[in-house]
């Protein structure tokens, strides 16, 4: 079973949507933030909670959500090996996996409804691999990445 953390510093409902869409799906869902304890919860804290565990190779891939999304991908990119990208609608995020082999979804909890969230999702995971003719940008990405980080 594939495994995925999801965390919203509020409770929006595309977070609560996304965590039972996916469960529907098959993933092992691991939940932070506000999910987990029911109430609102510092968005670089859940953010910085689900890069963490997709660097650590504890989750295939992870969701952040924040009122914007801004910040929580801005969090999310900060560490090493992570891949956010902010996807308001489908198209978005399989561009995202196919052209960037993004790891981390961020979604406006503000924006987002719960229909668009399943959308954004079922797009997202239409994806396995990145398009072979990226590859080479992707790994220059990589690179970058391990030549400007410390963590």
């Amino acid at each position: 079973m594939k495994k995925v953390v999801v965390g919203s510093d509020d409770l929006y409902p595309c977070a609560r949507s996304a965590v039972e869409y996916l469960r529907g799906r098959g993933y092992e869902v691991e939940v932070v933030g506000s999910l987990r304890t029911g109430k609102p919860e510092p968005w670089p804290d859940v953010a910085y909670s689900v890069a963490q565990a997709v660097a650590r190779g504890e989750a295939e891939w992870g969701v952040v959500v924040c009122y914007t999304g801004t910040g929580v991908s801005i969090v999310a990119n900060k560490v090493r090996g992570v891949r956010a990208a902010l996807c308001p609608d489908p198209q978005t995020a399989r561009g995202a996996r196919l052209w960037n082999d993004a790891n981390v979804l961020a979604l406006s909890g503000r924006l987002t409804t719960e229909v668009v969230a399943r959308e954004i999702l079922e797009a997202w995971i239409s994806v396995e691999n990145p398009d072979p003719s990226e590859v080479p940008n992707i790994e220059k990405l990589k690179e970058i990445d391990r030549a400007t980080r410390r963590e």
